[in-house]
């Protein structure tokens, strides 16, 4: 079964434009629903530390009106509403954006959904700011908080525990390591931080880099996976602990977290 992994949100305020992702364990159709359906988006979409999105109303059809309602948490209303431009079940969906917040702005937000295999990539666009730079930025981290809930909400429906957060510590062979590395070394941490680099990208990862100890530097990596035999798995592959050298990882299990 996929899982699900951290959203992630990119506001260009150069090109006035918003890119966001994220991988829902559940398959397209279930997360389609979950966007258009009136008895749907109030389950999820919002927290009750920001806001809550109380009524939703939809007509989704190409030209087809919708209006979400709800309340923030000082207690005042809102509203946002638009209009559908393409409709591509379930995987694809294309509507105009229209908030108060935003001075009425019109703009356009477009949902594609892939399958990937039991689960679903969702991509989003968020295109028409223009100069309003300061909007884009603000809807950008707003998207990375939707695309969140979303996620956690399907996932617990389907049942599927969240992913763990695992510290890990990289111990080098000596205290002076980083201090005097030789060229062999140099290239095998080249290769340890291309590795890094990857799993950054692919979501794994949620920061990595070295730490200044007093007693001697270590390396440290976040990781966001299902299980601490995930976590093990990962460092293990590492090309530093695959090279015979004596690095070696400590993970630990993160008893909470604040992101």
């Amino acid at each position: 079964m996929a899982g699900n992994d951290r959203p992630r949100a990119i506001a260009d305020v150069s090109v006035g434009s918003i890119l966001a992702t994220v991988t829902i364990a559940v398959p397209p159709e279930r997360v389609f629903r979950a966007i258009t359906a009136e008895d749907q988006i109030p389950l999820w979409w919002g927290a009750d530390d920001m806001y809550r999105t109380t009524k939703h109303t939809a007509d989704v059809r190409p030209g087809g009106a919708w209006r979400s309602e709800g309340k923030g948490a000082d207690g005042r209303d809102f509203h946002v509403q638009g209009e559908y431009l393409e409709i591509e079940p379930p995987h694809r969906l294309v509507m105009t954006w229209k908030a108060p917040w935003d001075g009425d702005q019109v703009t356009t937000v477009t949902y594609t959904l892939e399958a990937v295999g039991t689960g679903t990539r969702l991509t989003l666009r968020h295109e028409g700011f223009g100069a309003r730079h300061d909007s884009c930025r603000d809807h950008g981290q707003g998207w990375e908080r939707v695309l969140g809930w979303l996620g956690a909400f399907l996932a617990g429906e389907a049942g599927i525990k969240p992913p763990g957060v695992y510290h890990c510590r990289l111990i080098p062979p000596r205290p002076d390591f980083a201090f005097t590395l030789t060229e062999e070394e140099r290239a095998l941490m080249g290769r340890h931080a291309d590795y890094l680099r990857g799993q950054l990208r692919e979501g794994r990862m949620m920061i990595a880099g070295p730490v200044a100890d007093p007693a001697g530097p270590w390396g440290l990596c976040i990781l966001r996976v299902g299980t601490e035999a995930e976590a093990k798995a990962l460092t293990d592959a590492d090309p530093v602990v695959l090279s015979g050298r004596g690095f070696r990882y400590e993970v630990l299990p993160m008893m909470s977290v604040i992101m």
